[in-house]
């Protein structure tokens, strides 16, 4: 009883302790999921805004108006009037141009006009120096893109070797430039944005988040990280990810180098790319922890109250229980006397003392009543068995059998031969059950008597499933139904009666033996009256018929077997005996 009530307890305590603990971290892990997309997701369109402003400001100044020169000028057209023609005032309109979208931005980027035109080459830079020797022709990205039918491309990320800063990893916005006039291509205008401007965009991360924030390319190669010795390297190698990546999963737990980290994926809208942003799994129970201590506190002190609690009741109170339960136990097992004694002044003990007064009680009415249970069940199957058994003596028939014999009566003999089986079958008194097959025998005697009488105008259909004929039913069950479908269905009818007997089994445990025919059938009023006489509202006296056998099945296997029926006027009638299977 003890551990009972513990279990009671504690059961409780532990599933409530747990399911918030888990609750907790789930709702952690689900509030940093959240607000680290949401974070990255920022962090992706301010770099990709960033970076169509370049393509507008690389779009505008290869083909746009400077709104520094004058339109009465009729010089709209810097850049392009510089690549036709590379004198001094064409450079000074177009590096003024560009000096003034650099200052817009204001940001550390240069941008290189290349000179398709046989002219020079224009550099604007803000701060960092020029190598005016280096030329991109030779560089592979570069040839690619000529070679293609782009544009304007995003180069991501390369050395920006025009310049000569130390740190010159940069994403290069390349541009052709066509002559507005002719449609050659005159040039290639490049800007080049160091790396460093995705730090700036995202000062207002935390310091962690900025160091967590990575940007890899379809190939899983790392384009940015705020260590910048690890772009170019395989974001797997990384990580050090030991169980590998799931590039489509937005969210994943991840193992590497012995620390589990909740990584978080979002693709950019305009790029190849995708960004990461991973965090330390044991981060998100920082919030949990005070949470977690309350909880086990709040268990431990439940836990030390249940345990004073048990052993208090278990000495005090439930010690009584016990040994009465233990009583009735020993009654359900049919022990009514001489019961261990129960020691209790208080309520449990009158209750032990009035319990033992009913089970001295409880035995005698036992057994009384299993006495009368018992004679009457044997005085009802007898009566019932009495009103089938013939009076008419074996040794008559015998004399009838010889006699229609000797005056070649085949008829006759066929009659008494069918009879003397079926008065043999009713009177002997092996075993109230039979086979459902020997009960099939004798239907095939009563139909020969039956077709004499008739001259032959009844037919009888056999459907039956030989798997079951071993199971046992009462004796004379079947025959009563046939007679019945006989005497009230066929006999007055003009035509040929067909009686169908059918046998099969219905679910697992019960069998059915249908008797159909297609004669005059019941009226609403027949119908109910035998239904209610069925359902043992009505007279079981009188007739060896359908109440008598329902009732004699009843009795025997109980319910839910015994006779149903379905019968409409000029419909015929069919009646099913419903046994269990009992092989």
């Amino acid at each position: 009883m003890m551990v009972l009530f513990l279990l009671i307890i504690l059961v409780p305590i532990v599933t409530m302790f747990i399911n918030s603990y888990l609750s907790s971290q789930q709702l952690l892990e689900r509030k940093y999921t959240d607000l680290l997309t949401d974070i990255s997701k920022q962090s992706n369109i301010r770099v990709e805004e960033f970076l169509e402003d370049t393509r507008q400001i690389s779009l505008i100044s290869s083909y746009g108006i400077n709104s520094y020169v004058s339109a009465v000028s009729q010089e709209n057209y810097p850049i392009q009037n510089y690549l036709r023609e590379d004198s001094k005032r064409n450079e000074n309109q177009a590096t003024q141009l560009l000096m003034n979208y650099i200052r817009m931005k204001d940001l550390e980027y240069a941008i290189y006009v290349y000179n398709f035109n046989g002219g020079k080459n224009l550099y604007i830079s803000t701060d960092s120096p020029v190598d005016y020797t280096y030329h991109p022709g030779d560089e592979e990205w570069f040839a690619d893109f000529l070679q293609s039918e782009d544009i304007t491309r995003d180069i991501a990320v390369v050395k920006d070797k025009q310049t000569k800063r130390a740190n010159n990893l940069s994403i290069l916005n390349v541009r052709k430039i066509y002559d507005m006039e002719n449609g050659d291509l005159i040039g290639v205008m490049t800007i080049s944005i160091p790396i460093d401007f995705i730090n700036k965009l995202n000062d207002r991360l935390q310091e962690d988040s900025r160091s967590a924030y990575t940007i890899v390319d379809s190939n899983g190669i790392v384009l940015f990280n705020n260590n910048y010795e690890q772009i170019g390297k395989r974001f797997a190698e990384v990580l050090s990810i030991e169980d590998g990546l799931s590039p489509e999963t937005a969210r994943q737990v991840i193992s590497s180098e012995g620390r589990d980290y909740l990584l978080i994926s979002t693709p950019f809208e305009k790029h190849d790319w995708t960004a990461y942003l991973y965090m330390p799994v044991e981060e998100l129970a920082v919030e949990g922890y005070m949470f977690k201590r309350n909880l086990v506190v709040i268990a431990a002190l439940l836990l030390l109250f249940s345990i004073t609690s048990s052993f208090y009741l278990s000495n005090h109170i439930t010690k009584p229980i016990k040994r009465l339960m233990s009583n009735m136990l020993l009654v359900e097992k049919g022990k009514f006397e001489n019961l261990p004694e129960v020691k209790s002044n208080d309520e449990i003990g009158l209750l032990a003392n009035r319990f033992e007064q009913m089970s001295g009680e409880l035995k005698i009415l036992v057994e009384r009543i299993y006495l009368e249970q018992q004679e009457k069940s044997e005085a009802e199957i007898k009566a019932l068995q009495a009103q089938i058994n013939p009076h008419f003596l074996y040794n008559t028939l015998n004399s009838v059998k010889w006699i229609a014999s000797m005056q070649r009566s085949d008829k006759i003999v066929q009659m008494t031969e069918a009879l003397i089986s079926l008065l043999r079958y009713s009177t002997s008194n092996d075993s109230k059950l039979v086979p459902i097959r020997e009960e099939l025998e004798q239907i095939t005697h009563y139909i020969t008597i039956q077709k004499v009488r008739y001259f032959n105008k009844i037919d009888v259909v056999y459907d039956i499933d030989e798997s079951l004929l071993e199971h046992h039913i009462l004796k004379l069950s079947v025959q009563p139904i046939v007679e019945n479908a006989i005497f009230h269905g066929i006999a007055d009818m003009d035509g040929e009666g067909v009686i169908r007997i059918s046998v099969y089994g219905r679910e697992k445990d019960a069998i059915c033996i249908e008797v159909s025919d297609n004669g005059e059938g019941m009226n609403e009023e027949a119908a109910g009256r035998l239904q209610e006489q069925l359902s043992g509202n009505g007279s079981r006296s009188g007739g060896i018929g359908v109440r008598n056998v329902h009732y004699r099945i009843k009795k025997v296997f109980g319910d839910p077997f015994g006779v149903s029926f379905l019968s409409n006027p000029r419909q015929g009638s069919t009646f099913v005996i419903t046994i269990p299977r009992n092989q």
